[in-house]
């Protein structure tokens, strides 16, 4: 068991002839006593405070545990949304893909069709021509014809009836 000032404060010696100066010895006593309170109360005020910052080093350390999770929470969750925004990224770029090549069929389909068009009027416009210039060369013939003459000298002979 540790000594405690009211150990050295009670404390007596033997008296014997020739022996200390009891005064002398008192004074020494108290003194010790005085450093013993002294280093005492100084013990129990670092012990407090070691205690306290032991509960301070306990409270950071659970503050950097707690801010080590959450780092990797929100790395996790970063990754996360990064993946994420990759594969919509993809399937909006295999959507568009898809829009595009439907825009390209259609649009060629579309050509196809004018092209056709294209054909089929050249072909309406060659008849079209061959058959008019049928219509005006049998038009010339009859024209050329010695009919039209007679037709005409007996025009001017019935007007010259009249």
């Amino acid at each position: 068991m540790p000594l405690t000032p009211l150990d050295i404060h009670n404390k007596e010696f033997g008296r014997r002839l020739r022996g200390y100066d009891e005064d002398e010895v008192n004074e020494f006593l108290d003194q010790v006593i005085k450093d013993y309170e002294s280093l005492i109360r100084e013990n129990k005020e670092m012990q407090n405070q070691l205690l306290g910052l032991q509960e301070k080093l306990n409270h950071f350390t659970n503050i950097e545990e707690t801010l080590s999770k959450t780092i990797i929470i929100a790395q996790e969750a970063a990754d996360e949304v990064k993946t994420n925004a990759k594969k919509e990224a993809q399937l909006i770029v295999k959507e568009s893909e898809k829009n595009a090549d439907r825009i390209i069929n259609e649009a060629l389909s579309k050509s196809r069709k004018v092209a056709l068009e294209v054909e089929e009027l050249k072909k309406q416009a060659s008849i079209y021509r061959a058959r008019f210039r049928t219509l005006v060369e049998a038009q010339l013939e009859l024209l050329s014809q010695d009919g039209w003459e007679a037709l005409e000298s007996n025009a001017a002979a019935a007007q010259e009836r009249l």
